[in-house]
């Protein structure tokens, strides 16, 4: 007889906590560059404006990080100039961003079904 209340057990997985606001050392470590780069791009780029808290440490939203992997896509991925990198993005930089978004969910996908393979037997 098959016990009906059975089900296969599934590991729980916590729900990865969503930041309001990271620092700028943490989006210097999520892209692999230096915090100096990030804000020589701050003031190259008018879509990256981080808050400054009473202190004055940037604090950046969640659009200004996907800016910052706008632009480091362009120029270090793609190879723009700065120049061309802000032209790329005043004249269709949203369509780059959705593609983007799309890159990055694509990988995020990749990644769990890997770690899902490796827990197989």
């Amino acid at each position: 007889m098959i016990n009906k209340a059975y089900s296969p057990t599934v590991p729980y997985k916590e729900k990865e906590i969503e930041k309001k606001y990271y620092t700028i050392g943490e989006v210097a470590d999520e892209l692999g560059v230096a915090t100096s780069l990030i804000r020589f791009w701050e003031g190259e780029f008018n879509n990256i404006k981080p808050k400054k808290n009473r202190k004055g440490n940037r604090q950046f939203t969640k659009d200004d990080l996907q800016n910052v992997k706008l632009i480091y896509h362009l120029v270090k991925e793609k190879g723009y100039t700065l120049q061309g990198a802000r032209d790329f993005i005043a004249n269709g930089g949203d369509t780059a961003s959705d593609k983007m978004e799309m890159i990055e969910s694509l990988k995020k996908i990749r990644k769990f079904l890997t770690e899902l393979k490796s827990e197989l037997p």
